[in-house]
């Protein structure tokens, strides 16, 4: 098949997979995997910037997402009120703390010269700050989540469209990104992927424990949503008529109706970034990332900032990580840390940039849908098989029992494979990385 028609044809395939299952299992079921498609592949193109095009080993994705999920939060909850005139004066001071301890901290290295002196400064300023800091932390935190625990025991937000914090998610993971490339970018690069992991499992710990913050693992629920609700839309004699001339249940088609909704504006922000990707990978600048990749040393002896440029596609991918994770929490209507599992989730972000091609964006995008809609899909499809081959077994069988109960484990098995499978016959993905000569 010619280079110009294989990739439509990939994401045909991929088109009428989901339609399958929309006329195999439901349309509601369909809409659902391809709103988790279109996020997942959003998330892979994040990562797909930083290992594709730099080569940094980025093991700490769910951190990033958690933060766009916290943004969720920050952005479209109602303020609390009470909880703020409770302890937000006190926690405002220990910011205050927090924002002069860290200025002290840069001007004693920038004015004193490297040597014991300059390391007893930062010491004596770090332990004395963080000290001072709990003089007003600890009372404010306590008083917050002193608050109606049950139901609030945490700030709110600041009450604006859900929608705004898909850019204050990505916002959020940029600058966490840049505060974790300060320290970690110097590293190698499975000391990198160490360091990553360990900050993500911070990250996620910080915001599971931090009630006053997120109300932890208390979850939060009831998110606002850039989309109709369900039971407006049954109310709507507009959307009443429009299911009776198609001819369908209304509870059913309100339920499509609202995933179509969300599919529109996730697909728009999947084109937008998959564009701006796109300008970026085929200009100079692109060019010059795929060159540090390559050959760091070479590009070090051109006259690259190397360390710069890493900080620059690193800041990139974790802010469209986070956006990611803003698009997760808007989709889910609630907030739920423990939900966040960085080993987990972030080995099948890896396999989606894997599997569809390190270094393409087209690649990254189709191996988040492939990915995702089979990891969605393993299951059913292993309970159906395993049902038809034991069909001729009593039902209380042990070995129909057992197999069973096994199908959901098939999800990780067909990972491998398909991990496998890939690797043998298409080391460099589905869609490869384009290579000029």
């Amino acid at each position: 098949m010619r280079p110009g028609l294989r990739n439509p044809a990939l994401f045909a395939v991929m088109a009428l997979l989901l339609m399958a299952v929309g006329f195999g299992q439901s349309w509601v079921v369909s809409l659902s995997i391809l709103n988790l498609c279109l996020i997942s592949a959003i998330m892979a193109l994040g990562l797909n910037m930083q290992w594709g095009y730099a080569g940094l080993l980025n093991v700490g994705v769910m951190g990033f997402a958690a933060l766009g999920g916290l943004a969720g939060v920050l952005v479209s909850q109602s303020p609390v009120t009470d909880a703020w005139a409770a302890g937000g004066e006190s926690l405002g001071f220990a910011l205050a703390v927090l924002a002069g301890v860290v200025v002290a901290i840069v001007l004693a290295r920038r004015l004193l010269r490297k040597g014991p002196l300059r390391t007893a400064a930062t010491v004596l300023l770090v332990v004395g700050g963080f000290f001072l800091i709990r003089i007003f932390f600890d009372p404010a935190v306590d008083a917050i989540e002193d608050v109606d625990s049950a139901r609030t025991g945490y700030l709110g937000g600041a009450g604006l469209p859900i929608i705004l914090s898909w850019a204050v998610g990505g916002l959020l993971a940029a600058g966490a990104a840049w505060l974790i490339g300060k320290v970690a970018l110097g590293l190698r690069a499975d000391y990198f992927a160490i360091a990553t992991l360990g900050i993500a499992e911070i990250v996620i710990t910080v915001i599971k424990n931090e009630d006053w913050l997120s109300r932890g693992v208390k979850n939060v629920t009831g998110l606002d949503r850039p989309v109709p609700y369900e039971i407006d839309l049954q109310a709507s004699p507009w959307f009443l008529d429009l299911v009776h001339w198609l001819g369908a249940d209304p509870i059913a088609g309100a339920s499509i109706f609202v995933k179509l909704c969300y599919a529109v504006l996730f697909a728009l922000v999947l084109m937008a970034i998959v564009w701006l990707a796109e300008r970026a990978l085929n200009s100079p600048w692109g060019r010059m990332m795929r060159a540090i990749r390559d050959n760091e040393d070479a590009a070090a002896a051109m006259g690259k900032d190397v360390t710069r440029r890493h900080m620059q596609i690193f800041v990139l991918g974790a802010a469209v990580m986070g956006i990611a994770g803003a698009m997760l929490t808007t989709l889910d209507g609630q907030f739920t840390p423990g939900s966040y599992q960085p080993l987990r989730f972030t080995f099948l972000i890896w396999v989606m940039v894997i599997v569809g091609g390190s270094g393409n964006n087209w690649g990254a995008v189709l191996g988040g849908f492939l990915v995702w809609f089979l990891w969605v899909e393993a299951e059913p499809a292993a309970f159906w098989l395993m049902d038809a081959i034991t069909a001729g077994l009593d039902e209380g069988h042990p070995l129909r029992s057992h197999l069973l109960d096994s199908a959901a484990y098939m999800r990780l098995i067909v990972m491998g494979l398909i991990l496998l499978v890939v690797l043998r016959f298409s080391p460099r993905g589905i869609i490869p990385e384009r290579r000029g000569r």
